[in-house]
C-alpha cells in the first residue's frame, strides 16, 4: 500500500527534499514578487469596476466621481506600502501584522488580527478564482455553465502546484503575472497614444448604452455614502498588500531590504496599472450596472438576461486594441490566468501565518510541520479546503464574494499600525543615538498617519458593506478567535499538566510494589510467551487471569494449567453476560483500589498476522482492552508480540519496501549503500 501511494505522491509533487536544502527554496526579488504580489496586482482586473457598479445605482452622472475615488485609492494604497516598508524591517521573522499587534498590543489584539488574516486569506482564493472563472467563462461557454466545478478544479490544480513548493510555483507563475503587467502597461501606453497625440475616438462595446438609475438626483448625506461605499469597493485594489511582510522568510538574503523593494515596486505597478484603467474606462464611456439586465438600456430597451456584462478591463482592451486582435487575446488570456494565480498570495501567507500560530500553541502543531517539498501541507490543504466550501456555498459568484472582502484586511492594516506605533515609542524611550532618533520619528510618523487612515477606512467599509455581506467576514472572524482561543487553552491545560515539577510529586515517587497479570484465553505458545517475559521482569506479585464465558473451555484451560505444573497462580473471572473486556478492566481497576501505591502491569498476548484481512480476525479483544486501560491512572500495558507465519511475508514485503526507492524519493533507500565513505588522503 505503501508502495502505491508514494508512486502518485512523487509522480505529483516531486522528489522529497532534505531539510538542509530550505535555502534552495528562498525567492529573488523576480520570483517573489509574482508569489506575493499577483493578489493586489490582479485586483486591477476587477477593482475598477466594482468602483463604477457602485456609481452606476445613481447613473451615468456620477461616474466623474471616479478619478476622484482613484485618487483616494491611491493616496491609501501609498500610505500602506509605506508604512509596511516600516513593517519589514522590523519585524523581519515573517509574523506580520500578527507578529507586530501580539507584540505591541498584547496576545487579545494579535489573535484578532491572525483571525482578521487568516479569513482573508480564504476569501482571496475564492475571489480571485471566482473571478477568473467568470472571466474566461465570457470566452468558454462550458466554464460559466459549470463554473463551481470549474472553479474547485482550479483551487485543487492551485493546491498541487503549491504542494510542490514555492519556488517551483513562483517559476510557474511568474510568466503570465509579467505578461499581464506588460500587457496592461501596453494598452495604457496605446491608448494613451491614441488619445492624446493621434486624437482617435475608442469606444467602449458598452459606450452607447444608458443606465437606468435606481436613485437619480442624490444629494447630501446619500450621494455621501454612495461615494464611500464605491471608495471601499475600489479598496480591494488593498489586498494582499500585507502578504509580503508575512512571508519575509521565503526572501533571500538580505531578508528585509529584498522585501521592502518587493513591496514598493508591487504599490508603483498596482497604482499605474489601476489609475490608468480607471481613465481609459472613462475615455472609452464603459458603462457598468449592478443589474445588467434590468438597468443597462440599448435604445431604451433592457439588454436582457442573456446579456453578459464583461469586465471593465475587457472592454477597455477591447476599444484600445481592437476586438480579436492579438494584443486583445493575449491580454484576455492573461488577465484570466492571472486572476487564478493571484490565490497564490493566499497560498504562501496563509500557511507561513498559520504554522507560526501553530508555533504559539494556537492552531493544531501539525500546522507548524514541513511537508515533503519544504512547504507548509497542512496549511496548503486546510486553505483549499475552506475555499472550496466557500466557492460551493456562494456559488462561484465573485459579486457575492467581493462583498466580504477587505473587511480583515482593514482590521489588520489598522491594529498592525497602531501596533507599530508602540513599538517606535518603546525603542525612543531607550535609544540615544541622534540619527536612529530621527529615523524613528520619521517611521512613527508613517506609522501612525497609517493607522489612522486605515482606521478611517475601516470605519467606511463597515459602515458600507455590513449589510451587503461583511457581517459574514466578520462572524468568520469570530469563530477563527473563538477556535484558536481554545486550542490555546487546551494545549496549556496539558502543558501545565505534564511539566516536570521541582518537587518530588507522586509521579516521582517509585510505587510500592508492582502487582503483574498476565491475560489469559488459551493455554498456547502466545500464553507461554507472555508468562514467560513477565517472570523475567520479577514483579512483587505476578498472576495469569482469565474471563470464563465458556465453562466448559475453562474447566479445560484449569485442568491443562495444573497438568503443565505452571507456577503463576490462575484467577477465573466470572462473566454471565459473555463479557471480556469489562470484566477485566474492574478487576484491574479493584487491584488500584485495594493497593493506590502498587503499579500494576498488564500482559497482553497478542498475534502478529501478515494480511490485512487477518487484523479482523484476531487481535480485537486486545485492542479493546488496551482502549479501556489507558484511561485507568496507574495501569501499564504492555502488548507481547507472538509471530505467526503469515508476517514472515509481511516482513519480506517490508524488506522489499526499504531496498525499493520511489522516484525521486531520496529519503527513502537503503542509506547505508547511499553514502559514500570520505577518501582518505595520503
Amino acid at each position: 500500500m505503501s508502495k502505491l501511494t508514494d508512486v502518485p505522491k512523487r509522480i505529483l509533487i516531486g522528489r522529497a527534499l532534505r531539510s538542509d536544502r530550505l535555502g534552495e527554496t528562498l525567492l529573488p526579488k523576480r520570483i517573489a514578487l509574482p508569489v506575493f504580489a499577483s493578489d493586489p496586482l490582479s485586483s486591477v482586473a476587477y477593482a475598477p469596476g466594482e468602483v463604477l457598479l457602485v456609481l452606476s445605482i445613481a447613473g451615468v452622472s456620477a461616474y466623474h466621481f471616479s478619478p476622484w475615488i482613484a485618487v483616494a485609492v491611491v493616496v491609501l494604497m501609498f500610505t500602506v506600502v509605506a508604512s509596511y516598508r516600516q513593517n519589514v524591517h522590523a519585524y523581519p521573522s515573517g509574523g506580520g501584522d500578527y507578529e507586530v499587534a501580539n507584540t505591541n498590543l498584547g496576545p487579545k489584539a494579535g489573535l484578532t488580527v491572525a483571525s482578521a488574516l487568516l479569513v482573508d486569506y480564504v476569501l482571496t482564493v475564492a475571489v480571485s478564482i471566482a473571478s477568473g472563472v467568470e472571466n474566461l467563462g465570457s470566452a468558454v461557454h462550458f466554464v460559466i455553465e459549470h463554473k463551481v466545478l470549474c472553479a474547485i478544479a482550479m483551487i485543487l490544480l492551485l493546491t498541487l502546484m503549491n504542494l510542490r513548493g514555492v519556488k517551483e510555483s513562483g517559476k510557474l507563475f511568474a510568466i503570465p503575472t509579467y505578461v499581464f503587467v506588460a500587457g496592461v502597461f501596453v494598452m495604457i501606453a496605446w491608448g494613451a497614444w491614441r488619445g492624446l497625440v493621434l486624437d482617435d475616438t475608442m469606444k467602449a462595446p458598452t459606450a452607447d448604452f444608458e443606465i437606468k438609475a435606481e436613485h437619480q438626483g442624490l444629494a447630501g448625506f446619500a450621494l455621501v455614502f454612495l461615494l464611500l461605499r464605491a471608495f471601499s469597493s475600489g479598496c480591494a485594489a488593498l489586498t494582499g498588500v500585507e502578504a509580503i511582510s508575512n512571508g519575509v522568510p521565503a526572501f533571500r538574503k538580505p531578508k528585509s531590504k529584498n522585501a521592502a523593494t518587493t513591496l514598493a515596486l508591487m504599490g508603483g505597478l498596482a497604482v499605474t496599472m489601476f489609475c490608468g484603467i480607471i481613465a481609459l474606462a472613462m475615455s472609452t464611456h464603459v458603462r457598468m450596472a449592478e443589474k445588467p439586465a434590468t438597468d443597462l438600456l440599448q435604445g431604451g430597451v433592457p439588454v436582457g438576461p442573456t446579456y453578459v456584462q464583461n469586465p471593465v478591463i475587457s472592454q477597455v482592451a477591447e476599444a484600445v486594441f481592437g476586438k480579436g486582435s492579438f494584443l486583445f487575446v493575449v491580454l484576455a488570456a492573461a488577465t484570466a490566468l492571472v486572476l487564478f494565480l493571484a490565490a497564490n498570495t493566499a497560498y504562501n501567507g496563509f500557511p507561513l501565518l498559520g504554522s507560526i500560530l501553530a508555533q504559539d500553541r494556537y492552531l493544531p502543531r501539525q500546522l507548524h510541520t514541513r511537508g515533503d517539498r519544504l512547504a507548509f501541507s497542512n496549511g496548503i490543504v486546510l486553505l483549499a479546503g475552506a475555499a472550496i466550501l466557500l466557492v460551493w456555498i456562494y456559488d462561484a459568484d465573485s459579486t457575492k464574494l467581493i462583498q466580504l472582502y477587505i473587511v480583515g484586511v482593514f482590521v489588520s492594516f489598522t491594529l498592525s499600525q497602531i501596533g507599530m506605533v508602540r513599538h517606535w515609542n518603546r525603542h525612543l524611550r531607550s535609544e540615544t543615538d541622534q540619527a536612529k532618533r530621527r529615523h524613528m520619528v520619521r517611521s512613527r510618523a508613517i506609522n501612525a498617519f497609517g493607522a489612522t487612515f486605515t482606521g478611517l477606512v475601516l470605519v467606511v467599509v463597515l459602515a458600507t458593506k455590513f449589510t451587503h455581506g461583511a457581517w459574514v467576514a466578520l462572524l468568520g472572524m469570530l469563530i477563527f478567535y473563538v477556535t484558536m482561543s481554545a486550542i490555546r487553552r487546551h494545549y496549556d491545560k496539558v502543558a501545565n499538566e505534564i511539566a516536570a515539577a521541582e518537587e518530588r510529586p507522586d509521579e516521582y515517587v517509585r510505587p510500592s510494589r508492582v502487582h503483574s497479570v498476565v491475560l489469559v484465553s488459551k493455554l498456547h505458545k502466545p500464553t507461554l510467551r507472555a508468562l514467560a517475559y513477565a517472570k523475567l521482569l520479577h514483579a512483587n506479585q505476578l498472576e495469569a487471569l482469565s474471563v470464563s464465558v465458556d465453562p466448559a473451555e475453562t474447566k479445560a484451560l484449569r485442568a491443562e494449567w495444573e497438568r503443565r505444573g505452571i507456577d503463576v497462580p490462575l484467577k477465573v473471572l466470572d462473566s454471565p453476560y459473555r463479557e471480556i473486556t469489562r470484566p477485566v478492566v474492574e478487576y484491574i481497576k479493584g487491584l488500584r483500589t485495594e493497593n493506590p501505591r502498587d503499579a500494576v502491569s498488564v500482559y497482553i498476548p497478542e498475534y502478529v498476522v501478515g494480511h490485512w484481512y487477518e487484523h479482523v480476525l484476531h487481535n480485537q479483544s486486545a485492542l479493546r482492552l488496551k482502549g479501556r486501560l489507558l484511561f485507568t491512572p496507574g495501569v501499564m500495558v504492555t502488548s507481547v508480540p507472538y509471530q505467526l507465519a503469515s508476517s514472515e511475508a509481511a516482513k519480506k514485503r517490508a524488506k522489499r519496501r526499504q531496498e525499493w526507492s520511489a522516484p525521486g524519493a531520496v529519503r527513502r533507500g537503503p542509506v547505508d549503500q547511499r553514502r559514500k565513505e570520505p577518501t582518505q588522503k595520503g
